[in-house]
């Protein structure tokens, strides 16, 4: 079974991280999330307060296959300026394992310098610091193992680019088809 970290800062975008985690554990992925602190319990950027499953620093972080970092502010901010993410940033990178970020979230892997010349996308505004990368203004972007979507609305789509980089096409294609994001597709193009 593949393993995947959400990681969560004080100010994490509650939407962006909590849909990572479903859509991950409905396709059978076994995704933790960490808080980056010694407290399992992070409040969100919209005061939802979130109990973790672990903390960073009490776990085996090498047994994972992914890394997510969500955006929200100033959680996004916070975990770029936490240097035992930014070194983790750079030890999944190393291993070629996926490296995901949404919204802002992509700052994180700016500063752990890992996007020059990579195909990326972040939320409105955050473009000028991405400036090493070739940025697009897609839903979502994968070049290689990273892994960049744009924000809240975006969040599905973007954990099921994730889903299919750690699970059967069969087991997306299905969860796809139960959680309705075929029909929500199919009735988008008929309008």
């Amino acid at each position: 079974m593949k393993k995947a970290i959400v990681l969560l800062a004080r100010g994490f975008e509650e939407v962006e991280a909590l849909t990572v985690v479903d859509v991950l554990r409905r396709g059978g992925v076994n995704c933790v999330t960490l808080s980056i602190n010694e407290d399992k319990e992070v409040l969100g950027t919209h005061s939802i307060l979130i109990k973790a499953n672990n903390t960073l620093e009490n776990t085996e972080v090498d047994k994972y296959d992914a890394l997510i970092i969500p955006g929200g502010m100033p959680g996004a901010i916070n975990l770029r300026d936490d240097e035992k993410v930014i070194e983790l940033v750079k030890k999944f990178q190393k291993e070629n394992k996926i490296l995901a970020a949404i919204c802002a979230g992509p700052i994180v892997f700016s500063k752990a310098g890992i996007l020059d010349g990579v195909k990326v996308t972040s939320y409105p505004g955050f473009e000028k610091e991405l400036s090493k990368s070739k940025y697009a203004e897609d839903i979502v972007v994968q070049d290689e193992n990273i892994i960049t979507s744009r924000g809240p609305a975006t969040a599905m789509y973007f954990s099921f680019k994730i889903l299919e980089n750690l699970a059967e096409d069969t087991v997306v294609e299905s969860l796809k088809k139960d959680m309705l994001v075929r029909f929500v597709e199919k009735s988008l193009r008929k309008q």
